[in-house]
């Protein structure tokens, strides 16, 4: 392998409460060239918090070719970087996702990829459910337009634990489309907010989404057990 190649960590940051970002994250993000964030403004404000100065570059689902030529370039001049999402793990239902599956394909094996693990929305919700979770399916996001009946529709067979995103804009839709399609005795778990100042965690079944309440406000994983 090439030893001039840089290095690209994939680094995972808080989903809120900025304290859970782990030692070897930020000495990442104090040693590399350059961080590359999905928001340069959010990530300018975790930087900021730990007195980080490395200088950061924008990349997110709009980047066209030519910002991926130019992270590609930066790499073969042996610069190190490091990718991060707005909050969590890259490439989790993430547009960074894009970027490595790029990477990897013009740079071949020329390419040495770090992931420097942490915190993830999902797997935090999964971990507080008590629901089984030796095996679970992650749907992301659903289909904001089209397929999204059939989406909900499908949840109905998935005989695992299912977890998807949602966001504060359709969470409420999406509360209606699961007591339209499932089980109302299937237990439910959502969870709001996570690790911020107004997390909330709605626990109950299908049939009782309607006394939960559930406000639509923040960004919310929702945990549909089997």
């Amino acid at each position: 392998m090439t030893t001039d190649f840089g290095k690209l960590y994939i680094v995972a940051t808080p989903i809120g409460n900025l304290g859970d970002i782990t030692l070897r994250a930020l000495e990442t993000l104090k040693s590399v060239d350059f961080v590359l964030c999905e928001d340069t403004r959010v990530t300018q404000k975790l930087l900021n918090h730990y007195e980080i100065t490395t200088k950061t570059i924008s990349y997110h689902q709009h980047s066209d070719e030519r910002k991926v030529s130019e992270i590609k370039e930066l790499l073969e001049e042996g610069k190190n970087l490091a990718l991060v999402t707005d909050a969590g793990t890259p490439g989790i239902s993430d547009p960074g996702n894009l970027l490595i599956s790029e990477l990897t394909n013009k740079l071949s094996n020329q390419l040495t990829i770090i992931p420097i693990p942490g915190v993830s929305a999902v797997v935090t919700a999964l971990s507080i459910s008590g629901f089984p979770t030796d095996k679970f399916v992650f749907l992301g996001f659903p289909p904001q337009k089209n397929g999204r009946q059939t989406y909900f529709k499908n949840l109905a067979n998935i005989e695992q634990t299912v977890c998807f995103y949602e966001s504060n804009h359709r969470i409420l839709k999406a509360v209606a489309s699961m007591q339209e399609f499932l089980n109302p005795e299937t237990k439910i778990c959502i969870c709001r907010e996570l690790t911020k100042k107004f997390e909330t965690i709605y626990r109950g079944t299908v049939g009782g989404l309607g006394d939960m309440q559930v406000k639509d406000k923040g960004e919310f994983v929702v945990i549909i057990s089997k």
